[in-house]
């Protein structure tokens, strides 16, 4: 089993199946007598957020892409084990787990992610670091003496990354990804509209007219956004343009431009001549997101793709390590 543990959502890669389930990560706790116990977890979960009663939270446990609270993070990981079994059992099951996990991951982070899983039940954790896994999803040649660079925007984090042979040859991450893209999204929303509108409703914004630049009128297409006023305390309605949505965006597709641009600045001569060729593969969800490829490909001047399975490559990539002896040396047992 390959999971794909991302601040947003998790993916899980059953061998033999590929991908048998992507949930949001978000867990709903409910507090009865003092007691925690988990409400609901992934789908069902997301569907609570901003809407709960007291007693009841709901729980995003990881953060830039690493765990933020273990104990909520266990639980969740043991029932994406159980769901994507096919339902709970009352015979234990003790899988081999391979987890993704971000290129700039410290020592600490990568313990909590091994305790989080064998707490969870895995028999042995195995760690691929997630540009790796997103190149062997997007069926770029790892193996082999060419360079090839990712860029995954996942949404906690950026991890930029040039790969050759196995290995990373040079690796860098970024904390911008769809989160920060929401917050830009809500902040803009409240300080233009005076409105405050909820995570669930930035991120349905983002989605529907999410641009990374400015649409060629300055307006695009427009959308109604729904959310309460600061100023009068009640519920009210507003219109958004795409060209909100840009501007909101900039500083932050700013940054993704400079991390890759720097990471082509450290890449060694003959590695950025395979570059030129093969140019730049996006994957994630962020690569998602309207002419994003076009702002990186004009600041690059490379050709740039977004993967075809952008969002589940880097389950897909960590499934195929497990599964394929070629790939053998790119994961490390936690």
């Amino acid at each position: 089993m390959a999971i794909d543990l991302g601040t947003v959502n998790t993916v899980v890669y059953l061998r033999g199946q590929g991908i048998v389930l992507n949930e949001p990560s978000v867990v709903a706790i409910e507090t009865r007598g003092g007691v925690k116990q988990v409400r609901a977890v992934g789908a069902e979960a997301k569907l609570m957020m901003g809407k709960t009663p007291d007693g009841i939270e709901t729980i995003r446990p990881m953060r830039d892409g690493v765990i933020a609270d273990l104990d909520v993070a266990e639980q969740m990981i043991k029932f994406f084990i159980d769901k994507a079994h096919g339902g709970h059992s009352r015979m234990p099951r003790y899988p081999e787990i391979a987890i993704c996990i971000p290129s700039g991951a410290t020592l600490v982070e990568r313990r909590a992610i091994r305790q989080a899983a064998s707490n969870a039940g895995a028999r042995k954790v195995f760690l691929i670091e997630e540009p790796m896994a997103a190149a062997i999803g997007a069926g770029l040649p790892v193996t082999e003496p060419v360079g090839a660079m990712i860029v995954d925007i996942g949404g906690g984090t950026t991890e930029v990354a040039v790969l050759s042979l196995r290995g990373l040859a040079y690796s860098t991450s970024a904390r911008v990804g769809g989160d920060k893209m929401d917050d830009a999204i809500a902040s803009m929303i409240r300080r233009k509209h005076n409105l405050m509108i909820g995570e669930a409703t930035a991120e349905r914004v983002k989605l529907a007219v999410g641009m990374a630049r400015m649409p060629d009128d300055g307006v695009g297409e427009i959308m109604r956004v729904k959310g309460r006023d600061l100023r009068a305390g009640v519920p009210r309605e507003i219109e958004v343009t795409q060209g909100d949505i840009a501007g909101s965006l900039g500083d932050l597709i700013g940054q993704i431009v400079e991390t890759v641009l720097t990471a082509l600045e450290k890449t060694e001569p003959e590695l950025a001549a395979d570059i030129c060729d093969q140019g730049i593969v996006m994957t994630g969800g962020g690569s998602l997101l309207a002419r994003i490829d076009e702002v990186l490909a004009d600041a690059t001047g490379l050709p740039v793709i977004v993967a075809e399975n952008a969002l589940t490559c880097v389950a897909i990539g960590a499934g195929r390590a497990m599964e394929e002896p070629i790939y053998q040396g790119v994961m490390t047992e936690a």
